[in-house]
């Protein structure tokens, strides 16, 4: 029963990538209902981290050393987009799928829509650090659990 609730407040899986659900509430936008434009910094992180999940790489998983040292993720560098406004009550579709897989980074390629229209479009490059934040090579198991298209 838990795990089937988790996989239901984590998204989906989808073609190319992972698909997660958020609705804008009251605390995520500004005085006049339009969501404020670094709400959509949490949204990118609940839709990159069941990303992760999904495939099987839980963050704690990552810190305990489930693939090998001791490893976390940090973002690196972001370029966002913002094409169109949210507003309260919206229900939002956040989008992640691997764009790059390199030795010690990943890119994302992240997306929030509603009802199909793209309002932000972001491009993520995140890197793999040690616990004391140096950069170290991504391990083989999680690269294959990311994949990506060719580069």
């Amino acid at each position: 029963m838990r795990r089937a609730m988790t996989d239901q407040l984590s998204g989906r899986l989808v073609e190319g990538g992972h698909r997660l659900d958020v609705r804008v509430y009251f605390e995520d936008t500004d005085f006049s209902g339009v969501v404020y434009h670094a709400r959509y910094l949490h949204f990118l992180e609940r839709g990159r981290t069941d990303f992760l999940r999904l495939h099987g790489i839980g963050h704690r998983a990552l810190m305990d050393g489930a693939f090998g040292e001791p490893m976390a993720f940090a973002v690196r560098r972001m370029e966002i987009e913002f094409l169109r406004p949210a507003r309260i009550d919206d229900v939002l579709q956040v989008e992640t799928r691997t764009a790059l897989l390199g030795g010690a980074r990943v890119v994302l390629d992240q997306r929030i829509l509603r009802d199909g229209e793209v309002l932000v479009e972001a491009a993520v490059k995140v890197a793999v650090i040690s616990p004391d934040g140096r950069p170290r090579r991504m391990p083989p198991a999680v690269a294959e659990r990311l994949g990506a298209p060719a580069s």
